[in-house]
C-alpha cells in the first residue's frame, strides 16, 4: 500500500512532462518506419495463432504441457523463416498442478469450514491433526511486517513422535519457504501459514509460491482465521483436517533464442517475453501480448532490412508462471564472460489490458526511493520510453522492479533493464483513470489468470501504444551508437549487481515472503 501510494503521487505531478535527463548518450533514432509496420493487426495473427494452440490442447500453454511445445514451435518457425538463427534451451523445471482445490476445516471442538487455498509447491496429502503454533506469533499485528515466527526450526515446538500435529505459522520477515521447510523439519504432518495482519496483509493468503516442492500439504489463511486457530491451539483444542491433491514432478521445457544475423555481439540486447501462460488458461494477454509484440518487432526488422549495430536476442522465456525459471536459467547457464556481453535487458510482460495503463519499469526508483533500485543504464532505458510517449502526448506511470518478471534475474546479476506493462490483478484508481482513461474501482485486467484470457481480452488501443514503444526502445537501442553513459560505456558483469534475489517480495506473479 506504501508503494502504491507513492506511485500515484508521481503520476499525479508530472506525468505528461519530459524526464529530466539522466545523462544518457542513447541516440535519437528514426522509428518511423519500424512503428508503422508493427501493426495491430500483425500482432493479433500471432494472438490467434496462440488462441488455436490453446484451443487444441485443453486451454492452456503452460510449460510442461503439449500447448508450450506447440507455442515455441509456432515461434521457431516465424523467426527462422525471418532469417534468425534460432536455438531452443531445453531445461528441466518442478512441475506444479493443483487437482483438486486444498480445504482446511476444524474438527474439535467445533466443526467449521476456513475458507482456505494450496499454497502453490504443497505436497499432497489429506491430514487431522492437533493445531500446534510457532513461536514469535505477533498478535495483535504491528504497523509493518515483524514476524519471525518460523524462520527458525527452533520456533517450532518439537513435533510429537505419535501424534499427528499441524504447524500453524504467521507471514513475516523470511520467505515462506524457510518457515514451511522449518516446519517439515520439526516433524509436522501439515502447514497452516496465516495472513501477517498488517495493512494489505489481512486478506486470504493466496497467490503464494514455496519455490520448490514440498512433502507435507500446505495451505493458507486470513488473519481473522487464522488468530482464531491460534487462541484455540493456546488451550490445546483446536483439532483440523488439511486436504491438498496436486500434481509436483520433474518436466522438461525451453527458451526459445533467435540472434540477429548482424550487430555486435560483444554488445547484445537481450528483448524478451515469457511465451508461457499458466495451467487454468490460454495467456493471450499474459503473456501472449508481450509474445506478440515482440515476435512481430523481430519479423520487420528483418523485412525492412534494419541492420542492428548491437547484436539482438529476441527470447521467449518458459516456465515464468512457475517462478521466472526460464530466463533464471539463461541467466544461470552463461558465463561471467557471456553475461559481460549482454548490453541491455528490455521485458514485455501483458501489453494488452483490457483496463491497461502505460506503465514504465522504474530503473531510478523516483516514484520510491525505499524501492529496489535497477543497476546503472536502467534509469536511461527508463527515459527511451518516457521520452517516446512524451513526445505523443501519451501519460505514462512507473512500476517498481518488483520481481514479479523476467528482467529480475538480469538485474540482479548487474544488467541494466526495462520495459511496459499493462497491468495485472491491481485495481485502477480514480487518478490513473483520469490520465489514462478507462474505469476506475476495477482490475486493469479482469481475467488475469483466468480461462477468459482469451482472444478477447485484450485493448487493441493498448497493443498499439505499447507496442509501438516496445519496437521504438529496441530499434533505439539496437541502432544507438552511444551508450548508456557519457563516455558511450557499459555495464560489464555480475558483480555489479545491485538488487539481490532475496529483495524482491514477488518471484514471478507470486509471493515468496
Amino acid at each position: 500500500m506504501r508503494r502504491r501510494a507513492l506511485l500515484v503521487t508521481a503520476i499525479i505531478v508530472g506525468t505528461l512532462a519530459i524526464p529530466v535527463s539522466a545523462q544518457a548518450a542513447v541516440d535519437d533514432v528514426n522509428t518511423t518506419r519500424l512503428r508503422d509496420a508493427v501493426t495491430v493487426n500483425g500482432i493479433l495473427t500471432h494472438e490467434r495463432a496462440l488462441q488455436r494452440i490453446a484451443n487444441k490442447n485443453g486451454g492452456t500453454r503452460a510449460s510442461g504441457t503439449p500447448g508450450y511445445a506447440a507455442s515455441a514451435a509456432y515461434v521457431k518457425d516465424r523467426l527462422t523463416k525471418a532469417g534468425y538463427t534460432v536455438t531452443e534451451q531445453a531445461f528441466e523445471f518442478p512441475f506444479y498442478q493443483e487437482v483438486s482445490p486444498g480445504t482446511l476445516s476444524q474438527v474439535s471442538p467445533t466443526a467449521k469450514a476456513y475458507e482456505t487455498v494450496t499454497l502453490d509447491y504443497s505436497g499432497t496429502g489429506d491430514v487431522t491433526g492437533t493445531v500446534v503454533a510457532a513461536t514469535n506469533i505477533v498478535i495483535p499485528a504491528t504497523e509493518t511486517p515483524s514476524s519471525a515466527a518460523g524462520c527458525a526450526v527452533t520456533d517450532y515446538p518439537a513435533a510429537s513422535a505419535t501424534e499427528t500435529q499441524v504447524a500453524l505459522v504467521q507471514r513475516g520477515t523470511c520467505v515462506f519457504a524457510d518457515k514451511v521447510a522449518n516446519a517439515i523439519a520439526a516433524g509436522y504432518d501439515a502447514v497452516v501459514v496465516f495472513n501477517e495482519g498488517n495493512p494489505g496483509r489481512t486478506e486470504l493468503l493466496d497467490g503464494v509460491t514455496l519455490g520448490a516442492p514440498v512433502t507435507v500439504p500446505v495451505v493458507g489463511v486470513s488473519y481473522a482465521d487464522g488468530v482464531e486457530l491460534y487462541d484455540a491451539a493456546l488451550v490445546g483444542q483446536a483439532v483440523v483436517n488439511v486436504t491438498s491433491e496436486v500434481i509436483a514432478e520433474t518436466r522438461t521445457t525451453s527458451n526459445v533464442i533467435a540472434t540477429s544475423r548482424r550487430g555486435n555481439p560483444d554488445k547484445a540486447i537481450v528483448v524478451g517475453a515469457h511465451l508461457d501462460s499458466v495451467i487454468g488458461g490460454p495467456g493471450i494477454n499474459d503473456n501472449g501480448s508481450g509474445t506478440s509484440v515482440i515476435l512481430e518487432t523481430a519479423i520487420q526488422m528483418s523485412k525492412l532490412r534494419i541492420q542492428p549495430r548491437q547484436q539482438l536476442r529476441f527470447a521467449f522465456w518458459g516456465a515464468e508462471e512457475s517462478g521466472l525459471l526460464g530466463s533464471e536459467n539463461y541467466v544461470a547457464t552463461a558465463t561471467d564472460d557471456e553475461l559481460s556481453k549482454i548490453y541491455a535487458n528490455l521485458n514485455f510482460d501483458m501489453l494488452g489490458s483490457p483496463n491497461y495503463v502505460r506503465f514504465v519499469y522504474d530503473g531510478d526508483s523516483s516514484a520510491d526511493p525505499e524501492g529496489p533500485v535497477g543497476p546503472p543504464g536502467s534509469a536511461q532505458i527508463e527515459e527511451v520510453f518516457n521520452e517516446y510517449f512524451a513526445g505523443k502526448g501519451l501519460a505514462t506511470a512507473p512500476t517498481a522492479f518488483d520481481g514479479r518478471s523476467d528482467y529480475g534475474p538480469f538485474i540482479a546479476v548487474g544488467i541494466p533493464a526495462g520495459g511496459l506493462f499493462s497491468g495485472a490483478e491491481g485495481v485502477k484508481t480514480p487518478e490513473e483513470a483520469a490520465l489514462f482513461g478507462g474505469t476506475a474501482g476495477e482490475p486493469y485486467d479482469a481475467c488475469y489468470h483466468e480461462a477468459c484470457d482469451d482472444i478477447r481480452n485484450l485493448s487493441t488501443a493498448a497493443l498499439s501504444e505499447l507496442g509501438d514503444a516496445a519496437a521504438h526502445a529496441t530499434m533505439t537501442l539496437a541502432r544507438s551508437k552511444g551508450g548508456f553513459f557519457d563516455d558511450n560505456s557499459r555495464l560489464p558483469s555480475r558483480e555489479s549487481a545491485q538488487v539481490a534475489p532475496e529483495q524482491f517480495d514477488y518471484r514471478g506473479n507470486q509471493l515468496t515472503r
